[in-house]
């Protein structure tokens, strides 16, 4: 959505400094919505949330981590602006935010977010405290 909105600006910019050729109107238009999209594509093939015998992964673009099972303190699910995300917190006093799930408003709201947050915690508690994963 940011990259949408920065190619919009960047487009408009270039188009009172140079003029604007006959085309300028479709391109401004559908230029930054294009650019966008396939960023938003690319960006979210490299995002990912892994759980598995040995604890959480989480894998971004930019990050990559792992948080053993043995030290994770709590798992919840906190506002972080206008998104709810889930959060772990470690033994160390250090959280680490998951990449998914999460719900935002309009098209980023996640109708099983409850769900998948319950289960989450269900898996870490089965892992910290012993019974069926």
């Amino acid at each position: 959505m940011y990259v949408g909105a920065f190619f919009v600006v960047a487009g408009i910019t270039l188009a009172l400094i140079i003029g604007t050729p006959p085309l300028a109107g479709a391109v401004l238009a559908a230029g930054p919505l294009g650019v966008g999209a396939v960023v938003g594509l690319v960006v979210g093939r490299f995002t990912e949330t892994e759980l598995s015998a040995g604890g959480i992964r989480t894998r971004s673009m930019f990050d990559d981590g792992v948080a053993p099972w043995h030290r994770v303190v709590d798992l919840r699910a906190e506002r972080r602006g206008k998104r709810t995300v889930v959060s772990v917190y470690l033994d160390s006093g250090t959280s680490v935010q998951l990449n998914a799930p999460y719900s935002g408003g309009l098209f980023a709201a996640d109708p099983h977010f409850e769900t998948k947050v319950c289960s989450l915690s269900h898996i870490w508690r089965s892992h910290r405290f012993g019974g069926l994963p």
